[in-house]
């Protein structure tokens, strides 16, 4: 199907993406028109371990090279100056490129087997665009039906990760060094340890990159994230004013509570099982039909970054929801 030209949805250790030749600018422009995806958001191509980096990229730099072999197969992307005979389509038009390799057994073995393990296979998440990624295969049904654009779908049980790649830019090393565009389970200074720097913030220049617009990752229900301190009092206010709540919480609330929520799931507190889970949860909780869906803030430093970035984009358009929902009904 891909040597053909269609789309085929696979399991990686991350989320599940929604693949295509990333040499065939007609199957590029499938999968942007699937996930109706904007053409100027880049993809990433997952490439198999025995695949020629020097053909995707025009310059592979030291730090790629250890950066891979640390860390590759993994959820670790590289973006790079991208070669010419490479079509910028895949790129969203950039002079660059991220590419992957994927440690999913199923994904390793399709990528082997499509043309002898030399080719790429563009895949960004296999949802639609802006949407909660999918983690297991009844995810990605949910998201396409019986779409006939979707060639196939390829069931290799839940991701292990749960969050997309830690996305790492290389292209600038000369003008801005190492630059983290999105973090994710591989930290800053794990890559710090490999390459001896600490990778910057993005700025102005930053290369676009999958996954870091503001709003992203967001169920259709509203999200509001609220501190642990103020939960139940947000949740009595919720219930006073009659609106209907999921809640996604990992603290535990009192015993013999009688809150009516619309839905609710209790997350353990640790950033590699909350990860794995949380994608699962939130579909789970956005199917509650609730007016809102409340998240407890998850706790700070570097091993919840990449969990927090998920969150805060899920909840860019939540918080003045939640306002307006416990305002009184005079004031609303």
């Amino acid at each position: 199907m891909l040597e053909s030209g269609r789309l085929v949805a696979f399991p990686t250790e991350t989320v599940y993406g929604l693949g295509g030749d990333a040499e065939n600018p007609a199957a590029v422009a499938a999968i942007f028109a699937l996930k109706n995806r904007p053409a100027d958001h880049p993809l990433i191509v997952h490439l198999a371990p025995e695949a020629d980096i020097g053909y995707w990229a025009a310059h592979v730099p030291d730090e790629a090279v250890a950066l891979m072999k640390a860390f590759w197969p993994g959820p670790l992307t590289l973006i790079l100056k991208r070669a010419a005979h490479i079509p910028p389509d895949v790129a969203g038009g950039q002079d660059s490129v991220g590419l992957r390799c994927p440690s999913h057994p199923v994904a390793q073995a399709l990528l082997r087997t499509f043309r002898q393990g030399k080719g790429g296979v563009a895949a960004p998440s296999a949802n639609r665009f802006g949407h909660v990624s999918p983690t297991t295969a009844q995810h990605v049904r949910d998201e396409f039906g019986e779409d006939s654009r979707l060639g196939a779908i390829l069931d290799g049980g839940q991701s292990e990760v749960g969050i997309e790649s830690t996305i790492l830019d290389l292209s600038r090393l000369d003008s801005a060094g190492p630059v983290l565009l999105r973090p994710g389970k591989i930290s800053a200074s794990r890559i710090a340890e490999v390459i001896g720097v600490l990778p910057g913030a993005p700025d102005s220049a930053a290369p676009r990159a999958s996954g870091t617009l503001a709003s992203h990752y967001a169920p259709g229900t509203p999200v509001a994230i609220v501190p642990s301190a103020r939960l139940l009092q947000t949740l009595e206010t919720l219930e006073k004013r009659q609106r209907k709540v999921a809640l996604l919480h990992f603290s535990l609330l009192p015993a013999g509570r009688k809150m009516a929520l619309a839905g609710e799931v209790s997350l353990y507190c640790s950033p590699d099982v909350y990860a794995h889970q949380l994608y699962a949860a939130l579909r789970q909780l956005d199917m509650s039909g609730a007016d809102l869906l409340v998240v407890e803030e998850t706790p700070q430093g570097e091993a919840w970054k990449g969990v927090n970035d998920r969150l805060r984009r899920a909840a860019y358009n939540g918080q003045g929801v939640l306002e307006f929902l416990t305002a009184s009904g005079e004031d609303a």
